[in-house]
């Protein structure tokens, strides 16, 4: 059964895991009620709502959505906003991430790392920005420093993220003043899943950051938090949170 809540509510895309249960723990804390979308991770989302709502009841939803579907995307933004009948905070944060060698491209890399990255926070910020603006909220677009750098074999990714951050430049302007737009490029914060990194390659990384040590899940969320509540003269913005990478 959807209610209606005073509660500031915040959507957060691949929330059940990582840099997104981060951000989704720290909101509820600070009185936000969750809507944690998933896809394949519902086993950990179910689990995440579970935490949530035994703090507070009622406060935490679980929506699946696969970001590639275009109908699912668009579905997911109306759901969330007729949970408890308001949306104040959009966090695109679901990302897909692999490598993609020139010579092994293939249009699916192409569609699967530009779904989760570019094209899925576009139309959900289109769906959700009328109900984030009639509570004066915000969207934030979760990037990655390589978005300015580039990475080698990951031309797809980069390129994605590329997108991700103009995006949030122009909607920073289309959707102002009533909604702010910003993104945050995370450095070293969490190693990619899957790939086995050796601990001379995690050195290396991590010496190329000026603090030489690897973040947290903390430190993204605590900039997204600073992104919704304290910089409200902030728009149009990349924060990065990358240790002076």
């Amino acid at each position: 059964m959807n209610t209606t809540t005073t509660n500031p509510v915040a959507l957060i895309t691949g929330a059940a895991v990582r840099l997104g249960a981060a951000t989704a723990r720290l909101l509820h804390n600070n009185g936000y009620n969750i809507v944690i979308h998933c896809n394949r991770s519902t086993q950990a989302g179910n689990a995440l709502a579970s935490e949530l709502n035994s703090l507070r009841g009622n406060s935490a939803r679980v929506l699946q959505a696969d970001l590639m579907d275009q109908q699912a995307v668009l579905q997911l933004g109306k759901q969330a906003i007729t949970i408890w009948g308001r949306l104040d905070v959009l966090i695109n944060n679901a990302s897909a991430f692999y490598p993609t060698p020139l010579n092994e491209i293939t249009d699916a890399d192409w569609d699967t790392l530009f779904a989760s990255n570019a094209k899925a926070p576009l139309f959900l910020a289109s769906t959700c920005a009328d109900a984030i603006k009639s509570n004066h909220g915000c969207i934030i677009n979760i990037s990655d420093l390589y978005a300015r750098r580039g990475l080698s074999n990951h031309s797809i990714y980069t390129m994605a993220k590329a997108a991700n951050e103009a995006m949030t430049k122009t909607l920073a302007r289309e959707l102002a003043p009533g909604v702010r737009v910003n993104g945050i490029a995370p450095g070293a914060i969490l190693w990619p899943p899957g790939e086995e990194l050796s601990e001379e390659k995690k050195q290396v990384i991590i010496e190329k950051a000026s603090l030489k040590k690897m973040g947290s899940p903390d430190d993204i969320a605590n900039a997204a938090w600073f992104l919704i509540n304290k910089a409200t003269y902030m728009t149009g913005q990349i924060l990065h949170v990358d240790g002076g990478r």
